[in-house]
């Protein structure tokens, strides 16, 4: 493997060690309003992954999420017995299941994500000025920006 012999800039450090300690409590203070106290942080992320992307199999989930099958059996189990996923034969595959939200898990996703897009918005009008929020707004621009290939 090659050595890079390019050195990093401290402000480049600073930023990196800044985003990541704000992020790290921003996910944190979104878990706790997004009332999901019962269930654990995988099965938070399966059902927001199923929300998102639709009826998946269970090894799909389990490659996704970058778990064991046995984990993500469990993890769907615990989810069934909330009531908030179902399986039906997949049509092109009759061995096979797909699971998707019922109509209960596609509630309580959305109940969250409203609880949580409330509280944020709301702590950015309670705490921030215009500009503030304006800065906030341009420096989100700048972060996406390093998630594209």
């Amino acid at each position: 493997m090659e050595e890079t012999t390019t050195t990093l800039s401290p402000s480049a450090v600073r930023a990196a060690r800044e985003v990541r300690v704000v992020f790290s409590r921003m996910r944190r203070r979104l878990r706790e309003v997004a009332g999901f106290d019962d269930l654990t942080p995988s099965q938070t992320s399966v059902l927001s992954r199923l929300s998102k992307g639709g009826a998946a199999s269970a090894s799909d989930l389990a490659a996704a999420e970058g778990v064991r099958p046995q984990s993500m059996a469990a993890t769907l189990a615990a989810l069934g017995r909330h009531g908030l996923i179902e399986r039906r034969p997949d049509p092109d595959d009759g061995r096979r299941q797909l699971l998707s939200l019922t109509a209960a898990g596609r509630e309580r996703v959305a109940d969250s994500r409203h609880a949580r897009e409330e509280w944020l918005a709301r702590a950015l009008q309670d705490h921030c000025t215009e500009d503030e929020r304006r800065t906030v707004v341009e420096a989100m621009a700048v972060l996406e920006r390093l998630t594209q290939p």
